[in-house]
């Protein structure tokens, strides 16, 4: 039996700082990022079951966020701007993304490959599960322009309102409500937060 390097390339996840056209007061690996997106989309998920009464796998969401990034262990963090800047870039990058995924599953053993292969890539029955992942990406950018500008780094300003549009943007009543409920407490002291 072979050694698998899936988990050890997966830990250097920590390596891939975020925000690389910004002037950061802390920096944001993608590890970081990925365990505050899977949390923001469990509870993002247990409040859409509990408010129109289904029963979407929360935990499997947050799988699906721990691991949304995971192919920029390859790729490197490209930034929204650029990744954005044009369908023929976004395309490419999609496709670069995809070849990460594959080589990323490379790594695993052959019996567990094909439980990551629906984890790593997109597949329709996740749809809905990847709508929240998508929200709770966008949740914990947020977040971040938040703590960014509460220091007093400006830098974050536009990029805190063009996300705060992207989510209303979202029309999902459900990510409405998880803003109201927890993100204000972001701009709180530590000892108003007790």
């Amino acid at each position: 039996m072979s050694n698998s390097h899936f988990f050890a390339m997966i830990s250097r996840m920590k390596y891939i700082n975020r925000w690389g056209l910004m002037n950061n007061t802390f920096n944001e690996n993608i590890s970081e990022h990925s365990l505050q997106v899977a949390m923001f989309t469990h509870c993002l998920i247990l409040m859409h079951n509990d408010k129109f009464g289904e029963n979407l796998n929360a935990d499997r969401g947050a799988v699906l966020g721990m691991y949304h990034d995971s192919s920029e262990i390859i790729t490197g963090d490209l930034p929204t701007p650029i990744k954005y800047f044009n369908p023929e870039i976004c395309d490419a990058y999609k496709k670069v993304e995809n070849l990460a995924e594959e080589r990323l599953l490379s790594l695993l053993p052959q019996s567990l490959r094909h439980y990551y292969d629906d984890i790593l890539h997109y597949n329709e029955k996740d749809e809905l599960l990847r709508k929240y992942v998508k929200a709770g990406d966008k949740i914990s950018a947020l977040t971040k322009c938040m703590e960014e500008i509460k220091v007093g780094n400006r830098e974050f300003t536009d990029a805190f309102e063009t996300t705060k549009k992207s989510l209303e943007n979202m029309n999902m009543p459900v990510v409405d409500e998880f803003i109201k409920e927890f993100i204000p407490s972001f701009q709180l002291t530590l000892d108003k937060l007790e």
